[in-house]
Order: C-alpha cells, then structure tokens, then sequence
C-alpha cells in the first residue's frame, strides 16, 4: 500500500498517540483534555495558527502552503461514546463509563499524521484548514462549529471527512455521490392512563394496551403510507410500563427513531405518527402526548468531490480498493452540516476484522492510520498544486 514515505516513517509515533487518546476518552462537548493534546503536537509540528475554543472544546488549526490559493477543510472528530469498554487491552479506558468505540481516536492521530506531513513539506498553495471537532456522538459539534463561522472566518472552500469501517479490508475505501447516509430524528411518546388491579381492567384505562398499539400502527406507516421506492426506516426502540403482574400501571412511555433521506418523507411520517398517536389515544381512552425531534441532517456529498476524493484514495490503495458508488447506508453523521455548508464528500475506509463500531470490544485499527494521514495529506496536494 504506497502511503507517503514520510508519514510511514512515524507510524509508531501515531500508534503512541492514538493509544493515549484511546485511553483518555471524553464525552460530547467536554473534549478539553484531548483538544489540548492536539494543540501540543500541533505547535509541535509548527503549523501557523490555533483557534481554540470553538463549540466548547473544538479548534481550527491552519497551515498555509506556498502562494495564493484556497482552503482545503480536513475534519476529524474527537469525542467517545458513553459506554464501557471490555477489550481488556493495556491501554484500554481510564474513564468509567467512557470509551472509544467508534475510532474518533483514530480519526484524531490521522489528522494529525497528515498535519504533520503537511506542515514539514508545504507542497500546496493556499491554506489547508485543519478541523478538530467535539461532539459527532451527541450534539452536533458540527453544525455549531458552522454556525459559530468556521467556514467564513477561514475561508473553507471544500471539506472532507473520514471515517473508519471494521471487517472491510484495510485501506479499502468506498463513499457514493448524492446522499450518503440518513437524517435521523427520535421520537417519545408519553401515556397516560388510569391504572388499577389487573384482576379488573374495566376499571382502568390501560396505557399499556395503547403503547403496544401505537408501537405496531407505527410499523404501518412504511409498509402502507410510504412509497417502498424511497428509504426510510421506522423502529420502535423501547416502551417502559408496569411494576408487578397484577397493576394495571398508570403511564408508558414509548421511544425510537426515524431515518429518511427526503424531507417529503420526514414530514408524512411525523404526520402519520401524529395521526396515529391521537387515533390509539382516543380508542383506548388515554392520554398520549407526542415529542418529536429532529436529528442530523442527511449527510450529502457533493458528486464532482466524490470523484475527485476517490481518485486520490486510488493513489494511496490501488484502482481495486476503491468503490464510489457504494450507496446510501441509514446510519447518521454530523458531518452533514458541513456537508451543507460547504461541497465536500465523506468516506469510508476499511480497518480490517474487528468487534464492530460501538462495541465494548471495539478497537481502532493503528495500521490504518498512516493510510488515512496519506489520503488527507494527498488530498490537499492534489487540490491545490503549487
């Protein structure tokens, strides 16, 4: 695999970075400690300029290249998933209850591979923009670092993200032009109704006949309202009632989450579960109050980014090892504001076999690191040439 030469040569150095942010996961918007072990290595490297503090813990560091030219915007997001780990390695978790189960620590050592490459050669014109972003798990660290003007403070013309994928070959790439991954809303519903005896259920209203109801009429709605042409994914993911076998209980409480591509469709499901709630309601002579909110965006790429991102992924892995049309995936991303903002394309790259993404037995794979850096690192070389 031709990663850059000089990035290969520090492969251990981002295996002992990688390593250490592994072991100190922080959660959401709270990723103060691990921005200020980037910003060291950065002023280590030499890049030009640091802007901290951004939607909390985010930064923006810029190295400029030789000459006039545009920016380049290279994200890589920073924060761990609430969860445990039981991968039992040596430099496993620290923190209870916090890990590193979707790779941002190596999204994080490959930014900074290609941070360190780029600021020792400076083979590019313009500026390249290199984005540290807190909260991709939960908050949308994305969509505020926009909205508090990273793209117009620095100019960003272009943005490009990565993101791991275990038990696809290492350094595989694939990512397709249009939509690429789902918006993705949540949904809860609140019940209430009149509990007593389970021996006399005529005396009640039970809620937990109505939350079984609505949890099915929801599934309804993509097989009977919805043109089967278009994805869309509707799942009822917990319903919570009841303390014992003989009490009818007061209250349930349903959640889940909606996945779609198209706002049309968002908005006839949102309707439908409206419908649906106050019709179940109504029949079984209950309260039920419906909250519903919306998520990410869809995560779009810009089709002329996409060809021209895999190209350079074809560079770094071989003409085989790169699939750009892949299609769309129901998961979601953050990324999807910049998306927004700014053309760009998101990719994926393969790790290898592995415990999958958020798994407590999950582990980035550090041999990929140096194949990402060189894919970022290429990136900005190739967009803008001296």
């Amino acid at each position: 695999m031709p990663v850059l030469n000089s990035i290969a040569a520090y492969a251990d150095e981002m295996k002992t970075w990688r390593r250490h942010l592994h072991a100190h996961p922080e959660l959401e918007f709270d990723c103060h400690e691990t921005a200020a072990f980037v910003v060291e290595r950065l002023r280590e490297f030499g890049v030009d300029e640091i802007h901290e503090g951004i939607a909390t813990s985010g930064l923006v560091a810029i190295i400029n290249g030789q000459g006039e030219g545009g920016t380049i915007g290279l994200r890589a997001d920073m924060d761990a998933l609430p969860m445990p780990e039981t991968t039992g390695l040596d430099y496993a978790s620290t923190v209870d209850g916090a890990m590193h189960a979707c790779g941002h620590d190596g999204h994080t050592t490959m930014l900074l591979g290609a941070a360190k490459y780029l600021a020792e050669t400076r083979r590019f014109s313009g500026r390249v923009a290199l984005i540290f972003q807190p909260a991709e798990e939960g908050g949308g660290g994305a969509g505020v670092m926009v909205e508090e003007g990273i793209m117009d403070t620095f100019g960003i013309d272009q943005v490009f993200a990565l993101h791991n994928v275990p038990d696809i070959e290492l350094g595989h790439f694939y990512t397709t032009p249009g939509p690429i991954m789902a918006a993705v809303d949540e949904f809860h519903i609140d019940i209430q109704g009149r509990g007593g005896h389970g021996a006399y259920p005529h005396e009640t209203s039970d809620p937990v006949v109505a939350a079984v109801s609505i949890a099915q009429a929801f599934q309804t709605i993509l097989s009977r309202n919805h043109d089967a042409r278009q994805e869309a994914v509707v799942s009822v993911t917990q319903i919570h009632t009841g303390s014992t076998d003989n009490v009818i209980p007061d209250t349930a409480y349903l959640n889940g989450t909606v996945r779609t591509f198209e706002p049309e469709v968002q908005d006839m499901i949102i309707r439908r579960m409206q419908q649906i709630v106050a019709g179940q309601a109504a029949s079984f002579d209950v309260e039920a109050t419906l909250r519903y909110e919306k998520g990410y965006p869809a995560t779009v790429n810009n089709a002329d980014k996409v060809a021209f991102a895999a190209s350079v992924a074809r560079e770094i892995s071989g003409e085989d090892a790169v699939e750009d049309n892949q299609g769309k995936e129901m998961g979601a991303e953050d990324f999807a504001y910049m998306l927004n903002a700014r053309p760009g394309a998101y990719l994926f790259i393969g790790q290898g076999p592995g415990a999958g993404l958020h798994n407590p037995n999950y582990n980035f794979n550090d041999d990929v690191s140096p194949v990402g850096a060189s894919f970022f690192a290429r990136l900005v070389e190739t967009a803008q040439p001296v």
